[in-house]
């Protein structure tokens, strides 16, 4: 059966690290039999300038009729100050809420070779493993109303609607306990339960809900406290399970342990398995045509891709193989270069990955 893969470049990097991305693809196919089709679509700027509209009609058909979706990154400076309702990010938020992508899966596991690149001393983060579950499609950033407004003194007033649905709660803090349970059996809810309402109810459905799960053990954090200990002893989470906004936060926090934002896939899911692929980082436009792009995290969203919504793990593991191999014979981007280290562009990068394909 041939995979339907929509590749959604974006703004900024996104076009070379998308590029990386296809041309690994190809190199699966060709060398290993893999068999896949590409639809090309416009998300974010990039849209914007051709449709006047952050993520157009034809976009979202060609979304609804895939079966897995690769995305760059969107935004950038050009368009910061465009009606806010079409603005790049605005795109990807109706990315999300059309497909009903609510599972945000972001690993952040530090690589053996990559020990000395975290900003963190070695013993703190050697044999991070990681996986912070962040709820998609609800919270503050899909809360109503919103806005910005004029007052009658003529000063403005800023606003923003933080709500969640008990049954929003449930389905992602299932999946929370269901990952603990694959893994290690340690799950930590991250909350602000002792100021808002919201994550109260958040923590009264987690600790309901751990009734099912009695394998599992379950930690409550406050996310102030959750990022100083983020921090602090990063290897004693295992799994964590948070809101939107808390999970947007702490999963780039997750990342700079890893010796670079740039190293970090993730996976956006609906119920059935169907998934965006994208990495953590972002537009990145100061080194867009460099060359200097850190080509890891998109290649390893192609691995998140293959694995969960597309049904090849055997592929996904040889990705993740050759970038281990490529990583041990010393070869880096700048980004997670360090002490007289050279550095590769993102094209040869690539290349090195590709050619590591066994």
């Amino acid at each position: 059966m041939t995979d339907k893969i929509l590749l959604l470049s974006g703004d900024g990097i996104g076009p070379e690290i998308v590029s990386s991305a296809e041309r690994l693809l190809n190199s699966l196919a060709t060398n290993f039999g893999y068999e896949f089709e590409v639809n090309y679509g416009l998300l974010g700027g990039a849209a914007i300038d051709q449709f006047g509209d952050s993520f157009p009609e034809e976009t979202c058909r060609l979304a609804e009729d895939c079966d897995a979706i690769l995305l760059g990154a969107v935004g950038g400076p050009k368009w910061d100050k465009i009606e806010r309702a079409i603005r790049p990010e605005r795109g990807l938020l109706r990315l999300r809420a059309q497909l009903g992508l609510f599972c945000n899966l972001r690993p952040a596991v530090l690589l053996p070779a990559l020990k000395n690149a975290s900003s963190l001393k070695a013993d703190l983060v050697s044999g991070l493993d990681l996986m912070i579950i962040r709820e998609l499609t609800g919270g503050i950033y899909f809360g109503q109303p919103r806005g910005i407004e004029v007052k009658e003194n003529g000063k403005r007033r800023g606003f923003n609607t933080l709500v969640y649905e008990e049954e929003e709660i449930e389905r992602i803090v299932k999946l929370g306990f269901e990952t603990a349970m694959k893994r290690s059996g340690r799950l930590c809810s991250v909350d602000k339960a002792n100021v808002l309402e919201v994550t109260e109810l958040w923590r009264d459905v987690v600790d309901k809900m751990a009734s099912d799960y009695p394998q599992v053990t379950v930690e409550h954090l406050y996310v102030d406290n959750a990022a100083m200990q983020l921090v602090r002893a990063p290897k004693q989470f295992d799994v964590m399970v948070t809101t939107n906004l808390f999970g947007d936060i702490l999963s780039d926090l997750a990342a700079m342990l890893t010796g670079s934002i740039g190293m970090l896939p993730s996976a956006s899911l609906d119920g059935n398995n169907k998934g965006l692929f994208e990495p953590v980082h972002g537009s990145a436009p100061d080194i867009a045509g460099k060359n200097i792009a850190n080509p890891i995290a998109t290649i390893m969203s192609v691995s998140m891709m293959l694995k969960y919504s597309l049904n090849k793990p055997e592929l996904a593991l040889k990705i993740d193989a050759a970038v281990d191999s490529v990583l041990n014979q010393g070869l880096r981007t700048a980004d997670i270069a360090s002490g007289g280290e050279s550095s590769l562009g993102t094209i040869e990068m690539t290349d090195a990955i590709i050619d590591a394909l066994v």
